[in-house]
């Protein structure tokens, strides 16, 4: 069973933020119930955070993952009795620490993007600083937008 980043982050948003271990184990637990085999989920956490479309967030004990700026969340079948499935009690993560881990993250990898000659990935940053924006009313990223094209 595959996962998309949309996906990933419904699952996340479900429970207000999930470990990394967390989100895979709602996976797995949903490929078993689907096909009975636990091991033939397919989920790019990975993926998901360099689309932006999770965001990992350092709560003091723990690093959450929530839905990103660029996360359209939904949630995949069987995934409402996910809570029921993992015991997990829903968490809640400020919005302002979320937007700060975004912020952060958008700026390294801008500056990474920048530093190697990476056009492709230049241009998917430059998409995310609107993203975040618009995610996070008041954010601004346009010294980002700066870097990653000089010329705008």
């Amino acid at each position: 069973m595959e996962f998309d980043g949309d996906e990933l982050a419904g699952i996340a948003d479900l429970f207000g933020g999930l470990t990394r271990e967390e989100l895979e184990r709602a996976c797995s637990e949903l490929a078993y119930r689907d096909a009975g085999d636990a091991d033939a989920a397919d989920a790019d956490v990975e993926a998901a955070e360099r689309a932006y479309r999770l965001v990992a967030v350092g709560t003091g004990e723990r690093e959450l993952l929530v839905p990103g700026p660029t996360a359209f969340p939904s949630l995949p079948d069987g995934a409402e009795d996910l809570p029921h499935m993992l015991d997990i009690e829903r968490r809640e993560v400020a919005e302002g620490r979320a937007l700060d881990a975004a912020e952060e993250r958008l700026r390294r990898d801008a500056a990474r993007a920048v530093e190697a000659g990476d056009d492709e990935r230049v241009a998917e940053l430059l998409d995310a600083t609107y993203d975040v924006e618009a995610w996070a009313p008041g954010a601004d990223l346009a010294e980002v937008r700066e870097r990653l094209d000089p010329e705008r």
